[in-house]
């Protein structure tokens, strides 16, 4: 973050100083009062615990110079004026009090007014319905290989994750790569506003959050607000193999450029080869083509792949360099197809962190691939916030599971992926005790066991139970879906 007087972030902000001089200088703003350093600006949020204004005090005796509150706290402080609940904004939470939505607003206002002082800074935006994790740790490698980089952490792309990722950035940063996630029609627009990228990235349409928005179209509605928010020299990478992504284009006053395996793409995939599930492929770019071996398991990556490419393509890099940086780049952020080989030669895939159908899928294809041959056990939880496809999208992907050769499904507390399970061998468990009692007492030296669901069930702990007294032949970070 660019140094600042409190006084100043007051007025950006429209809040009032409180207990304070104005003349106290912030570098960084932090969420957890257990990170702050000499310098921090402490952001009062209500938790899922605990609210923040009860942190205040101790936050400044770590060394906060200040904190932004929604209310008056025992500390030197910004209070940040109330904020509008309107719909279709980025506010519009049911889990976030007065006090916090007051917080909130006044941290974006805060954020684009930093980004809007960095002119030399290039934003890229990624949103899709799946993938946006993976390809933002891909690009974030791309990129720092031009020039200094900030990126979120994991899937850092809500109201507070937003702002905050974009408050790291400083003179010196030449990139910020942003996740923009959608609840609702308005969602990404209203963020977008607050920070508007010139890069935008749109990966997919697909199922996830049907039950909020009701059609494949809303979604693309939704997605496509990011190329709206563009300015008439940004650019729109999109993605040729998805309609809904492709008919984007007429969305934004952008150059566009297309990504996928088309030939009609502008940076496209030829020759794909999968070695032990991980793809193989040449790079084909207006600059020129470049053998890709990408170190992430899973078909799906291609995609993911080819537009973090294009995005480095566009800020200076040769598709050699591209090619390198891709080869080398492993997985970043966890539980996405984390890879574990158990000594007596069981693989525990944890891909715990989401689920949808086209993730799951995705998932199912990849550790298949990876298994080559050995049986495999798939150990999904219900998808959330399908609506009326809730039936039929377990029904369909139990049935994928058995068609690509699953061996073993093991359905937890979802009765739901039964009636597709055909002549694949399927049994339904309570929670994690019933799955690991099941799966200790059957596990056999050279099984392949994936671990899915969405993120509310906590499957990690799941896959740590399952490695846990275990001798470990290898434990590297994730390989794979992260979508």
């Amino acid at each position: 973050m660019i140094e600042m007087r409190l006084a100043d972030i007051a007025a950006v902000t429209g809040g009032r100083l409180h207990r304070a001089t104005g003349d106290e200088r912030v570098t960084a703003v932090e969420f957890d009062s257990r990170a702050i350093a000499p310098g921090g600006l402490f952001l009062a949020l209500p938790g899922e615990r605990a609210d923040g204004h009860g942190f205040a005090a101790a936050a400044v005796a770590a060394g906060a110079v200040a904190v932004l509150a929604g209310r008056p706290v025992d500390a030197p402080a910004v209070i940040a004026p109330p904020a509008p609940r309107a719909t279709g904004t980025y506010l519009d939470e049911a889990d976030v009090d007065g006090s916090g939505a007051a917080v909130l607003a006044a941290l974006a206002r805060l954020a684009g007014h930093v980004v809007d002082r960095l002119p030399d800074l290039a934003v890229v935006g990624v949103t899709g319905s799946s993938g946006k994790t993976s390809t933002k740790d891909l690009l974030a490698a791309l990129l720092a290989d031009l020039g200094p980089t900030v990126a979120p952490p994991n899937s850092f792309n809500t109201e507070l994750g937003l702002p905050y990722t974009a408050l790291r950035a400083d003179a010196r940063t030449r990139h910020l790569v942003l996740e923009f996630s959608a609840r609702h029609t308005g969602h990404i627009a209203a963020m977008a506003q607050v920070i508007r990228p010139r890069i935008a990235v749109v990966l997919n349409v697909g199922s996830a959050h049907l039950a909020v928005f009701g059609s494949a179209a809303e979604v693309a509605a939704a997605k496509g607000e990011l190329v709206e928010a563009l300015p008439a020299d940004g650019v729109a990478v999109l993605n040729a193999d998805d309609p809904n992504v492709a008919a984007m284009a007429s969305r934004t006053t952008a150059r566009v450029v297309t990504v996928g395996r088309a030939p009609t793409a502008d940076v496209r995939a030829v020759d794909v080869v999968l070695d032990a599930g991980r793809p193989r492929f040449t790079l084909v770019s207006p600059a020129g083509s470049a053998r890709v071996e990408l170190q992430l398991v899973g078909e799906h990556h291609i995609g993911n792949a080819l537009a973090a490419a294009a995005v480095a393509l566009e800020l200076g890099a040769t598709p050699a360099r591209v090619a390198a940086v891709l080869g080398a780049t492993g997985p970043v952020s966890k539980w996405r197809m984390e890879i574990t080989e158990r000594a007596d030669g069981v693989t525990v895939v944890n891909d715990a962190y989401n689920a949808n159908p086209e993730s799951m899928r995705a998932a199912v294809a990849a550790v298949t691939a990876l298994a080559g041959g050995r049986r495999v056990w798939a150990v999904l939880g219900p998808m959330r916030e399908l609506g009326d496809a809730t039936a039929a999208a377990h029904t369909t992907l139990a049935a994928v599971a058995a068609a690509a050769g699953v061996a073993e499904f093991v359905a937890l507390d979802c009765p739901a992926y039964l009636p597709g399970a055909g002549a694949m061998r399927t049994r339904l468990v309570d929670g994690i005790d019933g799955a690991v009692a099941l799966l200790d007492h059957e596990l056999e030296p050279g099984d392949v066991v994936l671990i899915k669901a969405g993120r509310a069930l906590g499957l990690e702990r799941l896959a740590a139970r399952l490695l846990d007294g275990h001798e470990l032949v290898s434990a590297g970070p994730a390989r794979g879906a992260g979508r």
